[in-house]
């Protein structure tokens, strides 16, 4: 896999935290898995992640009231 950014052909397997606001709160999910350029540290996550993150948010939309920290690993 190469990097959008610098170009550089090397990435790695790690985690990270994404963040995200929605109309009424602030989402913070921390540990998700996903490639990081070890250059530049631009992350990248797999279509199989960003579904389950989208599935997350929907459900969290509904309950969140200002700002929403979870674990990826508890929720996935």
């Amino acid at each position: 896999m190469r990097c959008m950014s610098c170009k550089m052909e090397e990435m790695e397997e790690a985690k990270s935290t994404y963040f995200t606001q929605l109309h009424n709160c602030y989402v913070i999910i921390e540990n998700v898995p996903c490639y990081k350029c070890v250059q530049c540290g631009e992350v990248y996550y797999k279509a199989s992640v960003l579904e389950k993150i989208e599935g997350i948010l929907d459900k969290i939309e509904n309950i969140a009231s200002k700002i929403f920290i979870m674990d990826y690993s508890q929720a996935a």
